[in-house]
């Protein structure tokens, strides 16, 4: 049985899904959040954001056979560029595709009905996972950030860059196009 990764708008209720992700401490570590929230505190932290209250910041929920698994993001959203970020909370579905077909669904987002210019990206030095995903989905290393806090200690970050026409190009880009979540 093959299950499809949709992406689409974030609905009241969805905060639960992330209040489950919150409950494993290695989604949590692996993710920067903070582990042990109580689902209260996670509560209030997601409403806002499935509410759509950023007008620079965009949440996608990413859907694998009609459930919510993970989310994808575009924060300091300008007309012409944002910053990407990705979440999977299953951690069943690490290492499985999902967030590679998620990411390149919201590139081809990005890229396509949001016409932005460049995509940024910024992934915990040791954070291997998210480094090989940054280099399928067609970025490019671009610097290092300040480093921050990560899995209990202070870390470089990798910054990473991909522009249109890089992902006009890309071979691993997801052929044809891909389904507005907001249609």
């Amino acid at each position: 049985m093959v299950l499809t990764v949709s992406l689409r708008p974030l609905r009241p209720g969805d905060e639960e899904a992330a209040v489950r992700w919150a409950a494993d401490p290695e989604f949590c570590r692996a993710a920067g959040w903070t582990p042990g929230l109580a689902p209260r505190l996670v509560r209030e932290h997601w409403r806002p954001i499935v509410a759509g209250a950023w007008p620079d910041f965009l949440r996608l929920g990413v859907e694998l056979g009609g459930r919510l698994v993970g989310y994808v993001d575009l924060a300091n959203l300008t007309r012409e560029a944002g910053e990407f970020g990705i979440g999977i909370g299953e951690r069943a579905r690490w290492g499985r595709g999902v967030g590679r077909e998620a990411g390149g669904q919201m590139l081809a987002l990005a890229f396509g009905p949001l016409g932005l210019e460049a995509v940024t990206a910024q992934v915990y030095a040791p954070n291997r996972r998210s480094h090989a995903l940054m280099r399928r989905l067609g970025f490019r290393e671009n610097g290092r950030g300040e480093p921050e806090p990560y899995r209990g200690e202070v870390v470089e970050v990798v910054r990473y860059a991909l522009t249109r026409e890089a992902w006009a190009t890309h071979p691993g880009r997801s052929g044809g196009t891909v389904p507005s979540p907001f249609a």
